[in-house]
């Protein structure tokens, strides 16, 4: 178990450097492609210059490897928020004892609640008074 939690840092570790690593250089390679003029050729003796001349690849070799980076984090970000949500039921052994005592309250509030009969539940409605008719004198 302690190495199956040693593997999960070290992947952790090993991804942030990996991304760390090509983002730096894409940033490097974009902030010093703005510097060049229109159609003139980067000195292709630096590492930099030999990816701006070679742009397929700086594709293949940093830009794609980013965006499949991404998007693995992205699923196992998912992947882990979903496992870690899942509600379990709660037991009554999980329960401290000022909650049990207080679910053992409500619980006897409600049996107290439940034994009465219907009619006495019901608060006793006063019963609409009749309007006195008008009675009309007889001829």
């Amino acid at each position: 178990m302690k190495n199956k939690k040693a593997l999960w840092i070290t992947l952790i570790v090993l991804d942030v450097l990996i991304t760390g690593f090509l983002f730096v250089i894409s940033i490097i390679m974009l902030a010093s492609t703005v510097g060049l003029e229109p159609g003139s050729v980067p000195d292709t003796s630096t590492f930099i210059g030999y990816l701006q001349a070679n742009t397929n690849v700086y594709l293949g070799a940093f830009v794609i490897p980013l965006f499949v980076l991404l998007a693995a984090n992205i699923v196992g970000l998912v992947i882990y928020v979903r496992k870690t949500t899942k509600r379990e039921p709660v037991t009554v052994n999980d329960l401290s004892a000022d909650q049990m005592e207080a679910l053992k309250a409500e619980l006897l509030k409600d049996l107290a609640g439940g034994n009465k009969p219907a009619e006495e539940e019901k608060a006793e409605e006063p019963k609409p008074e009749e309007a006195p008719t008008e009675e009309k004198p007889q001829d």
